[in-house]
């Protein structure tokens, strides 16, 4: 391992920037981060792209040149349990300490090694990490002058403790006043003392293993000591902070056509579209239904329950299947439902009336992109705190459950069709991502870091 107090990393003056991405091996984590580095390098920028072996491909598709991650820090994210069989049958606080300490936590330490040896081997303008990349935490705490600028790309919600907010995952809504901020200080001192107190000391006992000192500041919360928190959202659709820190820019979504649409598939009609495609526009509301590409192993979840509760309905369904051959939604079909593996999304959103998801942070931005307003279902990952921004920005409606009952679906659907503020609300965050410039602000930052600065 590289020596930390080793300035000749450092990198020199240069009229493009050179750049380290890197991403947890997870599908959810890295596409959002593919879609950074693509359009860095169309600015013009020289990428490396520190992730997980079985992404090589899709990193070299973009352009970057691919860095793997070390062996004890890479995983199939496709068979977590196999990978971390501790997390079978875990449930609750229990489950989620788990997955953050050996999922994310412990692989920092392994992160870490390999930052410091890409950075040994040629040096970088700076260090470009999403949330749940330990490695840059660690990178954080070594001293200002011997490390590039980090940035930390918030791809998922904002989870920066605050006054204003309760603590990160619990999907609850802001309160406003001093009640609410009682509220949050009282649950916030629960999660760090309580639930979260065993990662927060194994956190130390790594950070002092490392670098002699203890990790700095709160585990979760590690984004505010980057030198740069580029959040891609517009501030319409994220909880306002009356202490968010001036680190912190909205820059819009990053284009999301390649993460959130595969290309146009199914069988028949022209250009690769499906051959019932011009059934979308014969004036009937279209229902799109969809579990994205990772939590879509079971279409009892949200897929088929929605095709039984709208299948009495005046509407048409459009089910994705994320990928997945359509022959594995098995059962019967009602009459108003189309299915499709993969959907062109560009050409699908300005159609739909209504998207029912799982709550997936990029779909979610990508239909309200379009103006499309939301039922979302999800209570995994970062989904709770999803599906709450979209109840809390008047843009749809929660149902709190991964698996919704066909009644609550039905209802729900009927609601924001024949309610209008949905509708209304969904638009106005599409003008503020319409406005919005997504990586190329991104690239603006980093082409405004003075490099000088940092020999």
């Amino acid at each position: 391992m590289p020596s930390l107090q080793d300035t000749s990393f450092l990198h020199p003056e240069y009229p493009i920037a050179s750049l380290i991405l890197c991403s947890t091996p997870i599908r959810g984590h890295i596409t959002p981060m593919l879609a950074v580095a693509s359009g860095l390098i169309r600015r013009g920028h020289n990428v490396r792209f520190l992730t997980g072996n079985q992404y090589r491909e899709q990193v070299l598709a973009t352009g970057a040149v691919f860095a793997p991650l070390p062996e004890e820090s890479d995983y199939d994210d496709t068979q977590l349990d196999a990978a971390f069989p501790g997390r079978v049958g875990l449930k609750g606080p229990a489950g989620i300490r788990y997955d953050i300490q050996e999922i994310f936590v412990r692989p920092g330490r392994f992160q870490f090694a390999a930052l410091l040896a890409l950075l040994a081997a040629e040096p970088a303008d700076a260090v470009l990490a999403e949330s749940s990349f330990m490695g840059a935490a660690l990178l954080l705490a070594t001293p200002r002058d011997t490390r590039p600028a980090v940035i930390n790309c918030g791809i998922a919600p904002l989870g920066l403790a605050s006054r204003d907010t309760a603590p990160f995952g619990l999907g609850i809504k802001p309160m406003p006043g001093a009640f609410g901020r009682l509220r949050n200080r009282l649950l916030t001192t629960v999660a760090n003392r309580i639930i979260f107190a065993p990662l927060h000391k194994y956190a130390d006992a790594m950070a002092h293993e490392l670098l002699g000192a203890p990790f700095p500041g709160l585990l979760m919360d590690w984004p505010r000591r980057a030198d740069h928190l580029v959040q891609f959202t517009v501030p319409e659709f994220e909880y306002p902070r009356s202490d968010l820190p001036g680190t912190v820019r909205f820059v819009g979504p990053v284009s999301q056509s390649a993460q959130a649409a595969p290309p146009a598939g199914g069988a028949g009609g022209t250009g690769g579209l499906p051959e019932w495609w011009d059934e979308l526009d014969t004036g009937r509301p279209v229902v799109h239904v969809t579990q994205g590409t990772v939590a879509n192993q079971d279409f009892g979840d949200l897929i088929r329950p929605t095709i039984e509760a709208l299948a009495p309905e005046d509407v048409l369904v459009v089910v994705g299947t994320g990928g997945r051959p359509t022959g594995e939604l098995t059962g019967p079909l009602p009459a108003n439902v189309r299915v499709a593996a993969n959907l062109p999304y560009d050409a699908l959103l300005p159609k739909v009336d209504v998207i029912v998801t799982n709550g997936g942070y990029g779909g979610v931005q990508f239909a309200l992109r379009h103006g499309v307003p939301l039922v979302v279902a999800g209570e995994t990952e970062d989904k709770t705190e999803v599906s709450a921004r979209v109840q809390w920005s008047g843009t749809g409606i929660n149902l709190r459950s991964n698996r919704p009952s066909r009644d609550a679906i039905g209802k729900a659907v009927r609601t924001v069709l024949t309610t209008p503020g949905y509708k209304r609300a969904s638009e106005r965050i599409a003008a503020s991502i319409t406005a919005s410039r997504g990586v190329d602000a991104l690239a603006d930052l980093v082409e405004s870091l003075d490099r000088p600065a940092l020999r």
